[in-house]
């Protein structure tokens, strides 16, 4: 691979490939009036607007999001996240700094094969049988009922992206269709790679943009499924994984 493809995807531009599997370090952060004032006043410079649809599968006892496991497709392609851990913790367990708190780590899967690999793992341990069908092509949905994975969520993004001076970071402004507006901070960590730089990263530039409360602002999944599925919301509220 290029060079050049490989720092991109560290910089965090999501479309493109990166061979070895990341972390996606992301503070979240609440949208208003004045944001888009206070990034041109820290010299962020727009990098692109885009829109995609997300659409995320489990099956109908959430096997996968109660492990907080996300399998979304977007775009035609296929992603999972899973939880990682910090310094051998779970990133819920106690013992974080309050900026490492405010911040969610997911490893992010792109590859369809080690997507399915892990998925399977999940029904081995709650299907007697654990067979399941399997397929490389991004189109070829019928590896899904095999699973008995289902489609829960179904939603678009409009998404604004920045660039700032601290190099790596990314911020993002959503503007999801169900009418709910958020900012991400984010930063794309090779795996094994220096997740307390990262860290330092984000909240760096959270105090640029003024950021303040030390409490954890809600993603677009989070009030999706408040406003859509309260039931599996708080199924997920019940076992701590939201």
């Amino acid at each position: 691979m290029p060079r050049s493809l490989f720092n991109a995807g560290l910089l965090g531009f999501k479309g493109l490939y990166v061979r070895k599997m990341s972390v996606e370090v992301e503070r979240k952060f609440v949208c208003n009036a004045d944001t888009l004032k206070t990034l041109e006043e820290i010299g962020a410079v727009c990098v692109g607007r885009r829109e995609f649809r997300d659409q995320y599968f489990d099956t109908p006892e959430f096997d996968l999001t109660l492990r907080d496991m996300w399998l979304r497709k977007r775009k035609a392609c296929w992603e999972l996240k899973c939880p990682t851990t910090v310094n051998g913790m779970d990133e819920a367990s106690g013992g974080q700094s309050k900026a490492a708190g405010l911040c969610s780590r997911y490893r992010e899967i792109t590859n369809l094969p080690e997507i399915q690999r892990r998925v399977k793992e999940v029904m081995k341990d709650i299907r007697e049988d654990g067979e399941t069908e399997t397929s490389t092509s991004q189109e070829d949905e019928s590896w899904l009922g095999g699973m008995n994975l289902v489609r829960f969520a179904d939603f678009t993004t409009v998404r604004q992206s920045f660039t700032v001076e601290e190099k790596g970071v990314q911020i993002d402004l959503d503007q999801a269709d169900f009418g709910y507006h958020v900012g991400e901070i984010e930063v794309l960590v090779p795996e094994g790679g220096d997740m307390q730089s990262a860290l330092e990263k984000i909240e760096r530039t959270a105090r640029k943009l003024g950021l303040t409360g030390d409490q954890r602002v809600d993603g677009k999944m989070n009030v999706y499924l408040q406003r859509n599925h309260p039931e599996h919301h708080a199924k997920l509220l019940s076992e701590h994984v939201m």
